[in-house]
């Protein structure tokens, strides 16, 4: 039996748990709060997120040496800024899964690292010292309360080792959760990082009260801009084209239970950074971050990226609503391209 280590009990770690152990995998799930590993071994409860829902049998554990402890796949299921501080603390159990068990690095982690504006594939070679070949990435539409309540959904494993991308496919592969290979690690990444920031345009303009022509039209032009940077950086079209880019993006556009869109919704509705962040419930919206991230990274590339340097303005600059909308209406018509 494969054994998976999830490292990291929020929401979308504690979902992705229970679609491994749904899978057949064995599950051990690291948590940062000793009382969190213990509702989660003892209760098969998560106290903090899904708190709903009924996990099967996981071990659960506060000691990442302990978690990692045999451990066939790693999943990294922590926020994206804090992935580098984690790994440092947990390098030398990492190295010893990689070494004894072969393990292959799997992140969840969605966002472009501030300051070195490097993708969490990246930050993990960088970190760890692995090849590039042992480390995948998880993408797609995935609301974890959807996955954890067994609703149908499809994501990307990718990773530029196609049997490693594989058995991991195979070790989470359920009734309701269908996970597809790729290995263009670059386009999954990007277009995680990117469909946050444009989430919370999308939110700040349903908030606003506009329409679904709105968000219709800022989803695609978003997309648009995930393209080029996308293509910039390297990565294929066509996975932007798929789950890990437009699908991902619609889910993440559209849905209340998104983060990101619910902390735009907030600030739509003309309410400060404060309450916004209180919306989300303790849970991180990556796209309050990865917005300047991703415009730095966008800047490096001379790509084009309005919206998100909308969310940005919004978000870290002082710049009203209004005012972000009335630049982004302003802009010089052009072709759609």
């Amino acid at each position: 039996m494969t054994r998976a280590a999830v490292m990291g009990a929020g929401s979308w770690g504690t979902a992705f748990a229970k679609v491994l152990a749904d899978a057949g995998t064995e599950v051990t799930i690291w948590a940062r709060r000793p009382e969190v590993a213990h509702a989660l071994a003892t209760e098969h409860r998560n106290p903090s997120y899904l708190t709903d829902v009924q996990l099967p049998a996981v071990s659960a554990t506060s000691d990442h040496e302990e978690a990692l402890a045999g451990a066939q796949i790693v999943v990294l299921a922590v926020p994206s800024q804090t992935l580098r501080a984690n790994l440092e603390k947990w390098n030398g159990a990492l190295e010893r899964a990689v070494r004894e068990q072969d393990a292959t690095l799997l992140s969840l982690a969605k966002g472009i690292e501030t300051g070195s504006l490097l993708r969490m594939s990246q930050v993990i070679e960088q970190v760890t010292g692995n090849d590039p070949s042992r480390i995948a990435v998880l993408s797609g539409p995935n609301l974890a309360g959807e996955i954890a309540a067994g609703q149908p959904a499809a994501a990307v494993v990718a990773c530029s080792d196609a049997a490693r991308a594989a058995a991991v496919q195979h070790a989470c592969a359920t009734g309701y959760f269908r996970p597809y290979t790729n290995t263009d690690v670059i386009g999954a990444e990007i277009g995680g990082a990117c469909k946050n920031v444009i989430a919370i345009a999308t939110g700040i303009a349903s908030g606003m009260g506009l329409g679904y022509n709105t968000r219709a039209s800022l989803i695609t032009r978003g997309l648009a801009e995930v393209m080029r940077l996308g293509v910039a950086v390297g990565a294929d079209p066509v996975t932007l084209a798929g789950l890990a880019g437009v699908g991902d993006l619609v889910a993440t556009c559209t849905s209340a239970d998104s983060r990101n869109y619910s902390f735009g919704y907030v600030l739509g509705q003309g309410k400060t950074m404060d309450a916004a962040q209180e919306a989300t419930h303790g849970q991180v919206a990556e796209g309050v971050k990865s917005c300047t991230s991703v415009r730095a990274l966008a800047e490096v590339h001379q790509v084009e990226m309005p919206l998100t340097n909308a969310v940005h303005q919004v978000c870290h600059a002082g710049v009203s609503v209004a005012e972000a909308v009335g630049i982004l209406l302003g802009r010089q018509i052009k072709p759609e391209r």
